[in-house]
């Protein structure tokens, strides 16, 4: 009986994990041994006074503790959500109009690519530099009081940066302005991998194009609905360059927009190390949770 051969199997799967080497590498140095480190840390007592070097001294919980007893974090977790959904609710609603509009071969749209380009460019715009020219723009002095009192709507300069909600609101429209092209995008792929046999079925039942949205579209869209809700409040609660350079780091008016990284800086700054690896931790706990109860509210099957 003739020996059948083999032909050589080449397998790419060691050529994956290769290429996986650098990410690991970099993730492990970079973001795995500081995450614990910081766990480590915020058991500690380790800070600066004067020139003198307090510690490292093992306190246990007592770091959490001093920050649970503190009113300040629950105003600043207000602030910090508040503001998240302020810029976060507009922004999901544009967002999917846009994807629907871009999406639609029906349209016809003219200019799509120059219109995608042009809503996505202010996510390229470093924080620092949007936050820096809406503090031009809406200070007393600044071009918009100069319109609005020439167009005769008021008789003052009204001080944006002043008043708490007016204040809260142009850090929420600027991370809407920031994120909307990002979230359009991703929206608009998600949108474009759906069979386009059930619009064309929808179509020949008669389905309104409000219809098909909302009973097709939108439940299909979950996941990346899921997606986008718990990356945006990721970066949400993360939220730091906007309001500090807004507010030059003070949260004013009132502490009303002091978020919970601003507050964590501050201990750094003053070279808490304890008390902001314990903040830290805080922060890294009320993300999970809150993730969670995004992603089980959202994933409920009808």
């Amino acid at each position: 009986m003739a020996k059948v051969k083999r032909g050589k199997v080449v397998s790419y799967n060691k050529w994956g994990y290769i290429f996986l080497i650098p990410f690991i590498v970099v993730y492990l140095i970079f973001q795995l041994v500081p995450l614990f480190r910081t766990f480590y840390y915020s058991f500690f007592e380790n800070y600066r006074s004067g020139l003198t070097q307090i510690g490292p001294n093992f306190v246990g919980l007592q770091n959490f503790i001093t920050i649970f007893k503190n009113p300040d974090i629950w105003i600043y977790t207000e602030n910090t959500l508040i503001m998240w959904i302020m810029g976060f609710i507009p922004q999901i609603i544009v967002s999917l109009v846009l994807g629907a509009w871009f999406s639609d071969p029906s349209l016809r749209l003219k200019g799509q690519r120059f219109f995608k380009t042009v809503i996505y460019l202010p996510n390229l715009i470093m924080a620092a530099a949007f936050a820096m020219l809406f503090f031009t723009l809406f200070s007393e002095g600044g071009p918009i009081n100069e319109i609005l009192m020439q167009l005769g709507w008021i008789s003052e300069p009204y001080k944006f940066l002043s008043n708490e909600w007016s204040t809260r609101s142009l850090v929420a429209f600027m991370n809407f302005l920031m994120w909307f092209g990002n979230t359009t995008i991703l929206l608009m792929a998600g949108m474009m991998g759906i069979d386009t046999s059930l619009f064309e079925a929808a179509e020949v039942d008669g389905a309104t194009s409000t219809q098909v949205f909302f009973k097709i579209t939108l439940p299909l869209l979950r996941p990346i609905l899921i997606y986008v809700m718990i990356t945006s409040l990721i970066g949400g609660l993360q939220m730091f360059d906007v309001p500090q350079i807004l507010t030059n780091g003070t949260g004013d008016p009132m502490r009303s927009t002091m978020t919970l990284i601003m507050y964590l800086n501050k201990h750094l700054f003053s070279k808490n190390y304890g008390m902001g690896g314990a903040l830290s931790v805080i922060l890294f706990i009320i993300t999970g949770l809150l993730s969670l109860v995004v992603f089980k509210f959202s994933n409920k099957k009808d």
